[in-house]
């Protein structure tokens, strides 16, 4: 039986790996010169950094069983800094009652909860969108102050375009009162995974599980082919045949888990609907825009990441991996930091030299206050393309048949944010990877559309500590 996977990241990598535990003619094509996909880890300025900021946390044992096989011990526990920048203050978040009521100032604050009490008396009738599902939950003040600029800087719509999936998945249950409740205890008893304060982080960087995933993949025999995107799979009579890759070379398949864009995936398929070729063009991505720049200081703020939700800054989140692990910077002493821009392939953003784009980092970054101006030497630029899944409003309904359509195919298991147009955290598409890997050796059934950002049921619950797997309460 031979296997090929398309793509090395996260859920690519935990397919393989799962794989050639039993078999050794795994194969996976990767386009670019590295592992990890958005997880994967890069060396600059003597540092290691991440591609953009990853925590990784899942109550899921399954997943987090296989994470510290991986990992081993080489690993530390980082308790969680966020804030959130908004008009030129600094919110923690999750929500500390107290901190916040200092920085909204007593009118502001008073507002807020009018507004958060007066929904409970007349509620914003829900027409499925992000606004309306925030709204409901946290008030029309509170919506605005703390939702609504980040979310349309990451998606680029309006939040009265944006689907209310999008909130049910990140903010699932939250709501004001758990939020108030958590600062009030210091986190201590949460289950809320958007409340969690600390979590596990690779010593090498996220990077470093799925290189060791892909080295047990070659020493078992398979083969990891970076540098080698696929044009096209292969399908006849219904069934996976093999894939082309854009050498123009194809190699025959019994099975193909594949984790690349899925409207990639559609568009070079043979034989697909004209109907399903047009729903696959409505299905949207968004690009990131990753700027680092290396700081000539130590120390700058405590922070592991902040949001941006000033309007009249470009940049949604601001990354310190100098607040990691000290194993990332080792001996150094500048910081590096990250900013995010999104954009889509036809904003003129996307196209800016590097130097433009280093240039504006600088200015926003410097405009925060959090570092001290002229510190900055040196800059880098990473595009990033289609790291977002859009779920702009009605975009299950183009999704659904292209899903069923793809999974018409026999022998072809499509997994991950790229593949199956889902908003994945690594945890999901861990997850995704180990029951794809089932599926193929032991025939089950595990429906991989059903795991989602919002999985909540778990076959037995478990959190990853310090000393290791503990069970969660």
């Amino acid at each position: 039986m031979k296997i090929a996977v398309i793509g090395a990241g996260p859920a690519g990598m935990t397919t393989a790996y799962e794989l050639a535990k039993q078999t050794s003619s795994v194969d996976v094509y990767e386009a670019s010169g590295s592992v990890g996909g958005l997880a994967k880890s890069i060396g600059l300025w003597g540092q290691t950094v991440d591609i953009g900021p990853h925590r990784f946390f899942s109550n899921d044992r399954r997943v987090n069983e296989v994470w510290l096989e991986v990992v081993g011990k080489d690993y530390a526990m980082v308790d969680r800094l966020t804030r959130i920048y908004y008009k030129n203050k600094f919110f923690h978040y999750p929500l500390k009652p107290f901190d916040a009521l200092k920085n909204l100032g007593l009118w502001e604050a008073t507002r807020c909860m009018l507004s958060f009490f007066s929904e409970k008396v007349v509620a914003t009738r829900q027409d499925n969108s992000f606004e309306t599902w925030v709204t409901s939950r946290f008030g029309k003040r509170l919506f605005q102050i703390f939702f609504k600029t980040y979310t349309e800087k990451l998606w680029g719509i309006k939040c009265s375009e944006l689907d209310a999936d999008f909130a049910a998945q990140r903010i699932k249950k939250l709501s004001l009162w758990e939020a108030v409740k958590n600062g009030l205890v210091g986190g201590k008893g949460n289950k809320h995974k958007t409340l969690v304060d600390q979590f596990a982080y690779p010593l090498g960087g996220t990077g470093m599980v799925y290189q060791r995933m892909a080295d047990v993949v070659t020493s078992k025999g398979g083969k990891i082919l970076l540098n080698t995107p696929v044009q096209r799979v292969i399908t006849e009579n219904g069934k996976v045949k093999g894939l082309q890759t854009e050498d123009g070379v194809i190699h025959e398949y019994d099975f193909i888990v594949s984790s690349m864009p899925m409207t990639h995936l559609v568009s070079r398929l043979e034989d697909v609907p004209q109907q399903i070729l047009a729903l696959n063009k409505k299905l949207k991505f968004r690009n990131t825009i990753l700027v680092y720049l290396n700081v000539q200081a130590t120390d700058l703020f405590p922070d592991n990441w902040i949001y941006v939700h000033n309007s009249d800054m470009l940049s949604g989140r601001i990354t310190n991996f100098r607040n990691w692990v000290p194993d990332l910077y080792g001996t150094s002493k500048s910081s590096i930091m990250a900013l995010e821009f999104w954009c889509y392939d036809n904003d003129d953003i996307w196209t800016w030299k590097d130097e433009r784009l280093i240039e504006l980092a600088k200015k926003e970054l410097e405009s925060t206050g959090l570092i001290p101006a002229g510190k900055i030497s040196d800059g880098k630029v990473y595009h990033i393309p289609r790291c977002y899944p859009v779920y702009d409003n009605g975009y299950k309904e183009n999704l659904k048949p292209v899903e069923n359509f793809l999974s018409s195919i026999e022998n072809l298991l499509v997994i991950g944010r790229y593949g199956a147009f889902k908003y994945n955290n690594q945890d999901h598409s861990i997850l995704m990877g180990l029951m794809a890997s089932e599926n193929i050796l032991k025939g089950t059934k595990h429906n991989l559309w059903e795991i989602n950002t919002d999985y909540d049921s778990y076959q037995e619950s478990s959190v990853i500590t310090a000393t290791g797997l503990e069970r969660a309460d």
